[in-house]
């Protein structure tokens, strides 16, 4: 993905909402083959070592509705240095170009992160139960996995989007915090 041509940057989790690079356009889009789950643990930002929370990581399997950036040649070298900067820092996500199907219905080719299953934070498929489990008792750097879980699931709904699995989380996060 070299050259001047524009590009497009697939965002799943808070890239959506919180995207922190200039773009052209904006654009919901669909990812098959991936899709948007809490496989992540968080040593760091919403939990510890001790303790690690629960983020995004797009992981095999199924499809992930999520939003798309056009951004202008000129800007690739820095907005891959910031996305480099921003999803690299463990290294738990892959930068792969992955075909994207945009709202309109064209298709395009996207770079995005998927989740490393080999690497030692990827927490792999859990229940909607156990990940409500985690997030609730889960704190780091950047505040509570709670508070994380459920601005996510506001911010994908005000997008527009959906996504039945985080729903369930989110609803056991308030059936434990209110029950």
């Amino acid at each position: 993905m070299g050259g001047n041509k524009d590009f497009w940057v697939f965002g799943y989790g808070s890239l959506i909402w919180n995207p922190g690079f200039d773009y052209e356009e904006r654009s919901v889009a669909r990812l098959a083959g991936f899709h948007r789950s809490l496989c992540v643990r968080s040593h760091v930002h919403r939990g510890t070592p001790e303790q690690p929370g629960l983020v995004f990581g797009l992981d095999r399997g199924g499809s992930c509705v999520g939003m798309a950036y056009r951004v202008t040649g000129q800007k690739r070298e820095a907005v891959m240095t910031y996305l480099r900067g921003r999803e690299l820092v463990t290294h738990v996500y892959l930068e792969k170009s992955v075909s994207i199907r945009l709202a309109e219905g064209s298709g395009a080719r996207a770079v995005t992160y998927v989740v490393d299953r080999g690497h030692t934070q990827y927490a792999g498929k859990i229940s909607a139960e156990d990940a409500a489990r985690i997030v609730m008792r889960s704190h780091g750097r950047s505040g509570a996995n709670v508070e994380y879980v459920t601005n996510a699931l506001h911010e994908i709904h005000r997008m527009g989007l959906k996504d039945r699995w985080l729903e369930s989380v989110v609803t056991r996060l308030h059936q434990r915090h209110h029950g």
